[in-house]
């Protein structure tokens, strides 16, 4: 069983700029938009059979494809990069269908997604990005296509670490504690501060020591 993790934020705080220092050799990156980087790189490349196949980054908001794309892949580091797209693009591609049953096939290719992510080996470590959204009472959850999904399934309740991005005195974090209004949680002593550097590699690291995924010293 792999390492699920999801990283939840508004636009503009941080959630893909944190990929900077991980290393492209060992993650893959599955835009579910083709945006740019928001960092300035020479060695995260674009996949192209024919002019990149070393390439890292790929992009797909088809639930199947990206399933296939994590399964195939030998990295042992896999992002998901505007998970919410997945299921809001789905939706908009579908608007001229009528009833309620595309809400539940919307529903559950998110659901296999997940299911398939941390299905994969146990070393591996998946990292989901989204949005999120506030509810009129302030709480705030990962954003979906609206009530009748959440009704289903409750996503963040399908993986045991939910970090939260958060901009303080101009200082890009992630909080790894819930504040009784969100859906962050972390494992007992993963992390001993309330808030960490939005460094992804850095929480990689914690992660992988946390659960014993790399060697040990003897």
């Amino acid at each position: 069983m792999s390492i699920v993790t999801m990283i939840l934020g508004e636009s503009g705080t941080g959630k893909s700029a944190s990929l900077r220092n991980m290393a492209p050799a060992e993650t893959l990156l599955i835009q579910a938009v083709k945006k740019p980087l928001p960092f300035k790189s020479a060695v995260w490349k674009r996949f192209n059979k024919e002019t990149c196949k070393e390439g890292n980054i790929f992009q797909t908001d088809i639930a199947a494809k990206i399933i296939n794309l994590m399964q195939r892949t030998k990295r042992k580091v896999i992002v998901l990069d505007d998970f919410q797209y997945v299921m809001a693009n789905e939706f908009m591609r579908r608007t001229n269908e009528t009833g309620f049953s595309k809400f539940t096939e919307i529903g559950k290719n998110a659901w296999d997604i997940i299911n398939a992510a941390a299905a994969l080996p146990e070393d591996v470590r998946v990292y989901i990005l989204s949005h999120i959204e506030t509810s009129e009472s302030g709480h705030s959850k990962i954003k979906t296509i609206g009530k009748m999904l959440d009704e289903k399934i409750a996503l963040e309740g399908m993986v045991t670490i939910v970090l939260r991005t958060m901009i303080r005195d101009g200082q890009y974090l992630f909080a790894t504690r819930n504040n009784g209004s969100d859906t962050t949680k972390t494992p007992i002593g993963l992390f001993d501060e309330e808030t960490v550097d939005n460094d992804l590699n850095t929480v990689d690291q914690a992660i992988a020591s946390y659960y014993e995924l790399t060697e040990q010293p003897a």
